[in-house]
């Protein structure tokens, strides 16, 4: 069915989330473990493939959630072999359908290849297009499908070395695993804007997922970032470490504190849930305003808002319930259920709200229809006052490196001024952490234009990867760059 998509795509919507397992005795099984920890980071298909030790290569994929592809233990006991990789995918290119779910799959002379990738690359356009003048003959609309490619083309000998090669022809962010007959595989863009980690389990065997929280799931202990750049080998051997890429000055994406990873993981070495929560004390700090009750739009600023609470000294309320159980299509769209969208997903709770001074604290405003029904519906339940405070910039551009985000001209920000996003969200004021704040609140100095910590992208139009598809006069949108409303 349909999705009611007016209240559903007013965030940034999930990357996708990557794992894998080496020298496991249930690989698949941890696997789908690890990637149920990760389901925050996709929700519309998954799959595991696993290498046994006969060297045959086992997958199962599907659309939808992990439980609903990998709860039957037939289907686990199915997947054999003591090594393994799985995905979760938020579709950021390429249509839903099942044959854009990873991991990608290939048989080469060197024996079976499966990739799993998060992030986004952004001369992927323009790379098929020179693959498919080749004789090239693409089986997705993903554009993780050019990794396949380019390492069948490669004149390299060993699959390191080919997989190197097609590293350095592709622009963007990416965090990938792979698995072929000899190794599991980790590697992280030049710039490491898409995370990844590596874990090591009870027995010795060793982890690579998107966030710590993966690790945690499955037993494994941290060890470490891969860091930007790096690429790991890990085989029966141990773990290898290179270096393919000139050394450069990371930009992890922000918005992974912000709103992307799970409170409980830890992020280049910051806990996140501390994070969320020292923004939204410096929120406080930069834009407090007389009230009476502080209150998260759940669930993603509950922890900024109780940040905000402590530092401001007002109490911190439940003043909006989150329904947990409503699916991503639970209903056919009519213009009765649209205006009532909201209302799925979130209740007022109107014995808290009435005749209260409030203070909204969310994580973005994207579309701003959300906010705009949250705040009539915290209205209509008695507050007398309504302010809203966002625990990151307003965001005025669009992203290209794996998150899914509205066209530049859909973005509230980057067409209305603050004073105009309030009287459209209908609040009595309206505020934004500062960028200064921001990188203060993530432990940095105020932020370097020339030489910035994060990649802020979303929040300043400094693209730090070339968009080789948007500005190459292709059959690409160039108006996807030009500013809102052009």
């Amino acid at each position: 069915m349909p999705r009611v998509a007016e209240f559903e795509d007013d965030k940034p919507h999930e990357e996708c989330g990557v794992f894998g397992v080496w020298n496991a005795g249930d690989a698949a099984a941890l696997t789908a473990l690890g990637l149920h920890a990760l389901q925050h980071r996709g929700q519309e298909a998954a799959g595991i493939v696993t290498l046994d030790e006969a060297g045959l290569f086992h997958a199962h994929k599907g659309l939808g959630l992990v439980g609903d592809n990998f709860g039957e233990a037939k289907v686990i006991a199915s997947l054999r072999g003591p090594h393994a990789v799985g995905h979760n995918r938020y579709a950021t290119t390429g249509e839903t359908a099942l044959r854009n779910v990873q991991p990608l799959y290939a048989d080469f002379e060197f024996g079976g290849f499966a990739v799993a990738h998060n992030g986004n690359l952004t001369n992927a356009y323009a790379l098929k297009r020179a693959l498919v003048r080749r004789g090239c003959l693409f089986q997705s609309t993903t554009d993780s499908e050019v990794f396949i490619h380019l390492i069948a083309i490669s004149l390299y000998s060993t699959v390191i070395d080919r997989l190197i090669d097609a590293l350095k022809q592709v622009q963007g962010a990416y965090s990938l695993v792979a698995l072929h007959n000899g190794a599991l595989i980790g590697a992280r863009d030049p710039l490491g804007v898409r995370p990844l980690v590596l874990g090591r389990l009870p027995n010795g065997g060793l982890v690579l997922a998107s966030e710590t929280c993966a690790l945690d799931i499955v037993g494994a202990e941290f060890v470490r970032d891969i860091e930007a750049g790096e690429l790991v080998v890990i085989d029966d051997n141990g773990l290898r470490s290179i270096k393919p890429f000139s050394r450069t000055e990371s930009r992890f994406c922000i918005f992974e504190y912000i709103y992307f990873a799970r409170p409980d993981s830890v992020m280049e070495g910051t806990p996140v849930y501390e994070t969320r929560k020292n923004i939204g004390a410096e929120l406080a700090r930069e834009s407090g305003v007389a009230a009476d009750l502080i209150v998260p739009v759940p669930d993603s600023g509950v922890p900024a808002a109780m940040g905000y609470a402590v530092e401001a000294g007002i109490p911190f309320e439940l003043g909006i319930i989150r329904n947990h159980y409503v699916g991503r299509t639970f209903i056919e769209p009519t213009d009765q259920i649209r205006n009532l969208g909201v209302k799925l997903k979130h209740s007022a709770n109107r014995a808290m709200l009435q005749g209260k001074r409030v203070v909204l604290v969310d994580d973005s405003i994207v579309r701003g229809t959300t906010s705009r029904k949250i705040v009539e519906m915290v209205r209509q339940a008695g507050a007398t006052e309504v302010h809203m405070r966002v625990s990151s910039p307003p965001t005025t551009h669009s992203c290209y490196y794996g998150i899914d985000t509205p066209e530049r001209a859909d973005l509230m920000a980057a067409k209305h001024d603050i004073a105009e996003m309030a009287r459209i969200i209908g609040v009595d004021s309206l505020a934004f952490i500062s960028l200064d704040g921001l990188y203060r609140a993530l432990g940095q100095p105020a932020r370097d234009p020339n030489k910035p910590h994060f990649c802020d992208a979303c929040f300043t139009g400094d693209y730090a990867i070339p968009l080789t598809d948007w500005t190459d006069n292709s059959d690409r949108q160039l108006s996807l760059l030009q500013p809102a409303g052009q």
